[in-house]
């Protein structure tokens, strides 16, 4: 079987849609539509639609409404629609333009258009009651790390103002340069922390991928205690491989939930592990993922 991954997701997003596989609506049958799981309220459920996109976005959202929780990830404007219509929160929002790991805003070059995308998404966020918006780094290509943060502060600077007045919030991605996204700056929380200092503003935060942040540096409930205040969202995976969050791997995200619940943590928490199996176990894996971080 084919394996999804994160690169590839950017260009189905791009396009803003989400593809039916051949078939995938015949298994999305009355199984999985039972009465909704009972969850506790601590942790605001949300789910990345790249790893089930065997499923519609009409039918992801009426997934997850069955499970329980009410957000979906990573979610451009042309798709917002469909999310309203089921009154599913945008809990991560995308840009209109083009979406891109490796050319973010640490590269001056990129700068005109991102900051050109940027303004013209955070305004239609706001009127559509969403208020995180992803950013990325971009690749280092020999770039050091002082110069790369400068070339961040200068291009988020000339956005955070409106999103400062719109009540839109910036989370710039930590993802792994170790295994999966070779040359990415912002690689280590200290990074991300230093941007956040230097910009100083309530309106940028991290998005904090636990599954990339135990591949590059570890020390996870450590890490999200001391740096709590600069974090804005989480994104979960399972080590090594990216799978579902059990006993199969190496973290045990029942105590990451409580650490992040007991920092006072009122945002997301996004599953972006990669399911395996069938279609239907797929969805019984995403089921069981929201059981675990459910402290």
């Amino acid at each position: 079987m084919k394996k999804t991954n994160r690169r590839e997701a950017l260009k189905y997003l791009a396009l803003s849609t989400i593809a039916v596989s051949a078939g995938s609506t015949a298994s999305f049958g009355a199984q999985h539509m039972k009465e909704s799981h009972k969850l506790k309220g601590n942790i605001n459920h949300s789910v990345c639609p790249w790893a089930y996109n065997f499923l519609t976005l009409d039918e992801l959202c009426q997934l997850v409404k069955k499970i329980g929780f009410n957000a979906i990830d990573l979610l451009a404007p042309k798709d917002w629609p469909v999310a309203q219509k089921y009154g599913i929160d945008s809990s991560m929002c995308y840009i209109n333009g083009k979406v891109s790991l490796t050319e973010g805003f640490n590269n001056k070059k990129y700068h005109e258009q991102l900051i050109k995308d940027y303004l013209e998404v955070i305004p239609m966020m706001s009127k559509a009651g969403y208020k995180n918006l992803i950013c990325f780094s971009g690749s280092r290509n020999g770039m050091d790390d002082e110069t790369g943060l400068k070339n961040c502060v200068e291009g988020l600077q000339q956005v955070l103002p409106l999103a400062e007045k719109n009540n839109v919030i910036l989370h710039m991605e930590l993802l792994n340069s170790k295994v999966d996204h070779k040359d990415y700056m912002c690689d280590k929380t200290p990074w991300g922390v230093d941007l956040a200092k230097r910009l100083g503003s309530p309106n940028f935060k991290l998005l904090y991928d636990i599954y990339h942040m135990q591949i590059d540096e570890g020390d996870v409930i450590r890490t999200i205690r001391d740096n709590h205040q600069y974090i804005g969202h989480y994104h979960t995976g399972g080590v090594p491989g990216r799978h579902i969050i059990d006993e199969t791997q190496e973290l045990y995200y029942p105590a990451i939930m409580k650490a992040i619940v007991e920092t006072g943590f009122k945002d997301y928490v996004a599953q972006e592990f990669v399911p395996m199996g069938t279609n239907d176990e797929k969805i019984e894996q995403l089921k069981k993922a929201i059981k675990i971080c459910d402290v």
